[in-house]
């Protein structure tokens, strides 16, 4: 007789974040196919309300983990720490800036509807999967949620061949990306004899326990240093590292603007946060054999970043070198292996995921119709036309030059500080040398706003703020500056989700 099948038992309340933003995209989808078109606004108000109802359940269970409960979910193939909670709120954040974002600029664009709303759900539960797997097959599931919702996302401008051209780029390059991490996944399931990252129970094994307690000298090392290789192609892929970054500068130019919002923040949170998972909690006992990779990455990651970034003229793209510069810094914190490097990692995170929300935020309002308008030339004059949106987007790229009194100076700051605490001190010169390479890259923008004149050719249509856009480049500019200020709460909050998170 068949015994009966036991499932294992699911903690609902544990992981109602990732339920509530499932049940949002399943409202969206299910309203678009059986009512009338909503009334205007309510598909963007709708979704936001999710990712904040989300972002909250994220910080309740939280609190009750931080009470005591057990983080361990699903047969321990997910761990909703404080880590994945910190890192579940980031991506809820990045939601919710991009959907004020977009809803004005679908409108405009004239392709107003509810799918790439629930795309944006979706992406987002990929993101936290991807922040709280244990196992790196959940965590791969997590991956192809995320990243099959953002090939869609950077395409879904039909009437733009630029998007189009994007998308496909995306989708190409991250098929790619994708296999090199899951034939990583295989061969260190055949080294190993699991995918388990880490594990409560001591009869359970686990990647962690498995290398920590044995020596590997047979033909099985071969296959665990080509496994750990494969996956940091693939999460290096959606980190946009150097030499995994070429699709970075076209995907993101091609892609409608508030779409690169999310994308360069919500994306470039779910990796780092699954590398974190993997290399410091993981792999911590093989560190001797991916660190050295990892330090040439970096190096590599920052310098052509900041590099790159000053040569060009179209203001998408300088974003986007900027971002792979900005993921050279976040990789510092990786690479030291250390409580320090991740808490500044974390806080690197959400700092950056704000002020790039913020970033883009003008960036789309620049566009005008058709968003095409991201040349150098056409952000001569703002600051004449619309004062307060150029003074905000000056404070935004200050931060990102790491000015002080901003939340990217102390994000900055948090993890070169951690990289010369490990020693690790050619790392912390690189990126100190790249820091002011990059500054040079925001002050052309900024002088290009307030110091030259608009050109006779310039765009006659004036630059409008709508409503949803102007309260989400607020709400950027104001944690922007009181993180500046008070960089304290988050810095704790930052240091707290460390010590749960797996070693």
């Amino acid at each position: 007789m068949p015994t009966e099948f036991a499932g294992p038992s699911i903690d609902w309340w544990a992981l109602s974040p990732m339920l509530t933003l499932l049940g949002g995209a399943l409202v969206l989808l299910v309203s678009a196919a059986l009512t009338p078109r909503w009334p205007r606004g309510l598909y963007a108000a709708f979704s936001a309300t999710v990712a904040g109802a989300a972002g909250v359940l994220a910080a309740f269970v939280w609190d009750d983990i931080s009470d005591g409960r057990s983080p361990f979910l699903v047969a321990d193939t997910l761990r909703f720490d404080r880590f994945a909670a910190f890192v579940a709120i980031t991506i809820c954040i990045a939601i919710l800036g991009a959907t004020l974002l977009a809803d004005d600029f679908l409108r405009r664009e004239g392709y107003d509807g509810p799918e790439v709303y629930a795309l944006f759900l979706c992406s987002g539960i990929g993101g936290i999967v991807m922040g709280a797997a244990n196992d790196l097959v959940v965590l791969f599931l997590g991956l192809e949620t995320l990243s099959i919702a953002l090939y869609v996302l950077a395409a879904s401008n039909r009437r733009r061949t630029e998007s189009q051209e994007a998308g496909l780029k995306y989708f190409i390059l991250g098929g790619f990306s994708s296999a090199f991490f899951l034939y990583g996944v295989a061969l260190i399931y055949g080294a190993l004899g699991t995918t388990r990252l880490t594990s409560a129970n001591p009869a359970q094994d686990s990647i962690f326990r498995t290398l920590s307690e044995t020596i590997i000298v047979d033909n099985s090392k071969a296959l665990l240093l080509a496994g750990i290789a494969l996956l940091l192609v693939g999460l290096a892929f959606k980190m946009a590292a150097v030499p995994f970054h070429s699709w970075a500068p076209d995907v993101y130019q091609g892609s409608p603007s508030p779409i690169t919002a999310f994308m360069a923040s919500a994306s470039k949170a779910a990796a780092f946060a699954a590398t974190l998972r993997i290399l410091d909690y993981a792999l911590p006992a093989r560190q001797d054999d991916w660190k050295p990779v990892l330090w040439v990455i970096t190096i590599a990651t920052l310098a052509v970043g900041a590099i790159m970034a000053v040569v060009q003229t179209n203001v998408k793209r300088m974003l986007a070198y900027s971002s792979i510069n900005h993921a050279g810094f976040i990789l510092l914190g990786v690479t030291v292996v250390s409580d320090k490097g991740t808490s500044g990692a974390l806080f690197y995170l959400m700092a950056y995921a704000v002020l790039v929300i913020g970033t883009f935020g003008v960036v789309t309002l620049v566009g005008r119709d058709g968003d095409s308008a991201h040349e150098l030339e056409d952000y001569r004059g703002l600051g004449k036309q619309r004062p307060a949106l150029a003074l905000a987007l000056t404070v935004f790229l200050l931060a990102q030059a790491g000015v002080p009194l901003t939340s990217g100076f102390v994000a900055k700051f948090g993890v070169i500080l951690a990289a010369v605490d490990s020693k690790a001190y050619p790392l912390a010169i690189v990126a100190m040398l790249t820091a002011v390479v990059s500054a040079f890259l925001y002050l052309r923008i900024i002088v290009s706003m307030f110091l030259a004149d608009a050109p006779e050719t310039a765009p006659v249509e004036r630059v409008r703020i709508p409503l949803s856009a102007g309260v989400a480049i607020s709400l950027a500019l104001g944690f922007t500056l009181v993180v500046g200020f008070l960089p304290g709460w988050l810095v704790s909050l930052a240091q707290d989700a460390v010590p749960l998170a797996g070693r």
